[in-house]
């Protein structure tokens, strides 16, 4: 199966005329989106669930992405879940997930599919378990073969989240800092928060002050690896210089919380999710909800669709929750009118919206009509509390909003 071309993509990020420096970077940024970017989604779900206060008669709309955030919104036994993405390969990533979750024998062989996502028996599990239960989209997807011939399910034998756009990038940040003399490894081996500081300041902070380094993250292309398009680099960096923003980013992710409670920074230094009994986990991984998953997973609707198309194909005040992880830094004045128009139709009243963003300000007030915004209720508060504890630390803000009665 070729590489997806996921035009949808295009049409959310292309902007600027193809011969202009931002259009070509827009075309370069579809370029690298149209495969697999987010093997593991890096929005932090106990931050999530905390927020939306999900209750049983709750049916939720949220961007895909990695499907780690789909599955784990499940613990909180959600009435229905509709996951929309416009990456073809996340589509397929959720439908294994789902699929695995209901298939696969035991908590063993799930867990040793997603949390170690590094061993042969993988394979074997995916034809007996899985394969039979996939459409026949996603099973072409898995079965298809990666830019050096490789089957892309092959990637659950060799560390699934070393792949992908994300993968990569991580994998150049360890060379890069391997090549200024830095084991990224080094911080996991902390017994404390303050080990935690002193190794950061010690081993990754001067990294930043290189003149190589401030050079290369000035350049948008260079964050591609993030997913973070043309539009959404000008709102990281504000008025700081990118590789200031970066480094504040690193800093609140290897010093703002234990490494022993943070799977996210065993993700990002360590490049997998730390093998130990008590290992921390994404929600849907950990042991104790591994039956509630499976038994729930049938309430998941993944949809590869635009979320607007799909929300005006919604009935009046018929959605309880929504998550836009931070597609709206994408997005122009119009479209985010367009969305809100939506969400706002087809929210039942005390409906939740939950997203994220590069910079810390919400971006709605003076971009989104009053007619639309002011029936909502912005949560300031809660929403820099949201933020602070938010494990992943690569976003700005995390902002709740609450339609008014």
């Amino acid at each position: 199966m070729k590489a997806p071309r996921n035009r949808a993509v295009r049409s959310a990020v292309i902007r600027h005329e193809h011969l202009s420096k931002q259009g070509i970077l827009e075309r370069t940024f579809t370029f690298a989106f149209r495969g697999l970017v987010y093997a593991q989604i890096w929005e932090d779900p106990a931050v999530d669930l905390e927020a939306l206060a999900v209750t049983p008669d709750c049916h939720i709309v949220q961007i895909a992405s990695g499907g780690c955030n789909v599955l784990s919104y499940l613990t909180a036994n959600p009435k229905a879940i509709t996951a929309v993405d416009l990456n073809t390969a996340h589509i397929a990533l959720n439908r294994l997930k789902l699929a695995a979750a209901r298939h696969l024998p035991d908590y063993a062989h799930f867990h040793r599919f997603f949390g170690r996502a590094n061993t042969k028996e993988n394979i074997g599990a995916y034809r007996r378990y899985v394969r039979p239960y996939l459409d026949d989209t996603t099973r072409r997807y898995w079965e298809g073969r990666d830019l050096i011939g490789r089957r892309r399910i092959s990637g659950f034998t060799r560390g699934v989240y070393k792949q992908g756009l994300l993968g990569s990038f991580i994998g150049a940040a360890h060379l890069l800092a391997r090549l200024n003399g830095v084991n990224p490894k080094v911080i996991l081996r902390a017994n404390s928060r303050e080990e935690q500081r002193e190794i950061f300041d010690r081993e990754f902070a001067p990294i930043f002050d290189k003149a190589f380094v401030r050079w290369l993250t000035d350049q948008p292309a260079s964050l591609f690896g993030l997913g973070i398009p043309p539009a959404q680099y000008e709102a990281l960096a504000g008025d700081s210089k990118m590789a200031v923003v970066l480094r504040e980013r690193l800093e609140k992710l290897a010093c703002d919380f234990d490494l022993r409670e943070n799977y996210f920074a065993w993700q990002a230094f360590g490049r997998g999710y730390q093998d130990a009994p008590d290992a921390s986990l994404p929600p849907y991984l950990q042991a104790a909800n591994y039956q509630a998953v499976r038994e729930r997973a049938p309430r998941v609707e993944v949809r590869h669709a635009n979320f607007i198309e799909y929300l005006k194909t919604c009935p009046d005040a018929s959605r309880d929750r929504y998550v836009l992880l931070d597609a709206q830094d994408w997005m122009t004045d119009e479209i985010l009118t367009s969305l809100w128009t939506e969400i706002t139709r087809t929210a039942k009243p005390g409906a939740r919206v939950l997203f994220r963003t590069a910079g810390a300000p919400t971006i709605l007030p003076g971009r989104v009509p009053d007619a639309v915004l002011g029936r909502w209720d912005y949560h300031a508060e809660e929403s820099l509390d949201y933020t602070r504890r938010d494990r992943s630390s690569i976003y700005g803000g995390v902002h709740l909003y609450v339609l008014k009665d």
